[in-house]
C-alpha cells in the first residue's frame, strides 16, 4: 500500500459513548447496532436492499466504497460472514461513526474503516485485491436536483467529491479478475451506468428494478457486474416494496426483514 490510511483500532470493546445528537439504532441482524446522526446522514432502504441483492462467500474480501456510517459492511458481515470487510469513507465524521459502530458490535477484527478518497483508492489498497466490491454512490449529478445545503448530506447524495466514472474506474483496478461489483443506483442514469461499466470491463451480469408500488415506475436499480465477464445479463423480476402505504410486500418482509 502506498498510503497510510487512518484505520480503526481493534480492542474488543462493545461499549462506545455517543456524541451529541447521535443515536444508536438496532439493525435486527445478529444483535448488531449502528450509530447515526439524523442531522448529518442516516442510511436508507437502498443500502439495505443492496445487501439483500449482493452475494458473497465466507472466504471473500469485500470493499464498500463510500461506506458512510458503515451500514453495508456490517450487514454484509451479518449475512455472509466474509473473511474480511473494509469500508472506505472520505468524510471523517461519518468514518468515525462507522468505526465506533464496528467497535460496539465487536467486529474490529473483521471490519476496517478507512478514511480516504474513492478517487485515490488504488493508492490505498493493492490492485486486484478484493473479491467483491459494493457501492451505494451519490445518485445526483450537478443539474439533477438541488444540493442539500448541509454538506455531509449533499456529499452523500450528489456527485460533489466523486462521479460514477471514478467509482467504476477504481472498482476495475481493485477487483480481482472475475470479481463481483454490486451497486444500487437510479434508473434515469441506467444508460450511462451500463456504458461506463462496459468501458471499464465490468460486464453487467444481473439487474433488478425496484418499484415503490406495483403500478409505479421503478425508483431504484440493483446491478451486479463481473470484472472481465462475458456479455450476458439476467434481468430479474421487479422487486415491489409496498402493497399499500406503510405495508411492505411479503417478499420484502421475508427477504429483507423489514
Amino acid at each position: 500500500m502506498t498510503e497510510n490510511p487512518d484505520r480503526t483500532s481493534s480492542p474488543d470493546q462493545r461499549t462506545v459513548s455517543l456524541k451529541e445528537k447521535e443515536r444508536l439504532d438496532d439493525l435486527q441482524r445478529n444483535g448488531y447496532r449502528i450509530i447515526q446522526n439524523p442531522e448529518k446522514f442516516c442510511f436508507g432502504m437502498d443500502a439495505v436492499l443492496l445487501t439483500g441483492f449482493a452475494r458473497a462467500r465466507q472466504q471473500d474480501r469485500l470493499l464498500d466504497l463510500g461506506t458512510g456510517t458503515g451500514i453495508i459492511p456490517i450487514l454484509m458481515e451479518a449475512k455472509y460472514h466474509c473473511a474480511h470487510l473494509t469500508g472506505l469513507e472520505i468524510q471523517p465524521e461519518s468514518a468515525d461513526m462507522a468505526a465506533r459502530s464496528v467497535k460496539i458490535n465487536g467486529l474490529s477484527d473483521k471490519i476496517d474503516i478507512v478514511t480516504g478518497d474513492i478517487r485515490k483508492a488504488d493508492h490505498i489498497f493493492p490492485s486486484a485485491f478484493f473479491d467483491c466490491i459494493t457501492c451505494n454512490p451519490p445518485y445526483m449529478i450537478g443539474q439533477h436536483g438541488i444540493a442539500n445545503p448541509d454538506l455531509p448530506k449533499a456529499i452523500a447524495r450528489h456527485e460533489i467529491l466523486c462521479t460514477f466514472e471514478d467509482v467504476a474506474a477504481q472498482t476495475a483496478k481493485l477487483l480481482k479478475p472475475g470479481g463481483h461489483f454490486f451497486l444500487v443506483h437510479r434508473p434515469f442514469r441506467l444508460a450511462e451506468i451500463m456504458v461506463t461499466l462496459v468501458r471499464h470491463r465490468l460486464e453487467p451480469k444481473r439487474m433488478r428494478m425496484v418499484h415503490p408500488y406495483g403500478d409505479r415506475e421503478p425508483n431504484m436499480v440493483l446491478l451486479e457486474a463481473v470484472r472481465g465477464g462475458k456479455a450476458r445479463m439476467t434481468v430479474e423480476k421487479p422487486l415491489i416494496l409496498f402493497r399499500e402505504p406503510g405495508v411492505y410486500t411479503e417478499e420484502v418482509s421475508g427477504l429483507y426483514g423489514f
